[in-house]
């Protein structure tokens, strides 16, 4: 599903230039749940960009769903993150003058598709247990709360791919339990999460971590069980 070999990154900050990737590669599967991990400054979120299709890297190779991302046109990668690819954030990014079923419908106004409608909406809004909260505006939510409204929003175009930046940066250790019990759920119905995180407690219910550090990859660790 994803393919990255030498993927390198370069930014000019003044006069120097620093390399927040170098020759970064690895294979993600359909249906796997992949956790990178980092310390500040390892490149997990610059590579957490590129995958998104939110930057574009300075050298390298990044296929999705077996197409070249370099190749595509920024109609097509605007049309990739919209369709292939739902985002959940550590700040929620919800508005807050929508109530919570307008904020999961929003993605559906920006796609051509006819993948959802309210009605999936709602169901997805029941699934991360919120049916009673669905007229609710986000201040009228707990963050634990908020985030489930982020994550069926992310879902509600059927994306290919999840993808996670610190889902839990902004909750306490009981919501984001419940938060990654959640992640765990639906990977297990058969949804590709790829999370980026520094906790490892969080990174513990993956079922691989990619670990990071100064722009690259220092090591792959395979888990055979989720923690609960």
């Amino acid at each position: 599903m994803i393919t990255v070999s030498g993927l390198t990154k370069s930014y000019r900050m003044g006069e120097a230039e620093v390399q927040a990737l170098k020759g970064v590669g690895f294979e993600i599967k359909a249906n796997e749940f992949v956790a990178i991990m980092g310390p500040s400054g390892s490149g997990k979120s610059t590579l957490m960009n590129i995958i998104g299709c939110l930057d574009r890297p300075t050298s390298g190779s990044y296929r999705l769903n077996n197409r070249e991302v370099a190749e595509l046109s920024d109609d097509d990668l605007s049309a990739a993150r919209n369709r292939d690819i739902g985002f959940v954030f550590q700040s929620f990014h919800l508005l807050p003058r929508l109530s919570a079923l307008d904020n999961v419908l929003l993605p559906l106004r920006f796609s051509d598709s006819p993948a959802g409608d309210e009605t999936h909406a709602k169901a997805l809004l029941t699934r991360v247990g919120l049916d009673t909260r669905m007229d609710h505006r986000p201040n009228q939510l707990s963050g634990g709360q908020r985030q489930r409204v982020a994550i069926a929003r992310s879902l509600v175009n059927r994306p290919a791919i999840l993808l996670a930046d610190e889902p839990t940066g902004a909750l306490d250790s009981k919501t984001s339990v419940e938060i990654m019990e959640l992640f765990t759920e639906l990977h297990r119905a058969g949804q590709t999460i790829i999370l980026v995180t520094h906790e490892e407690e969080v990174a513990a219910y993956a079922q691989r971590i990619i670990r990071m550090r100064d722009g690259q990859i220092v090591k792959i660790e395979e888990r055979d069980h989720h923690a609960a």
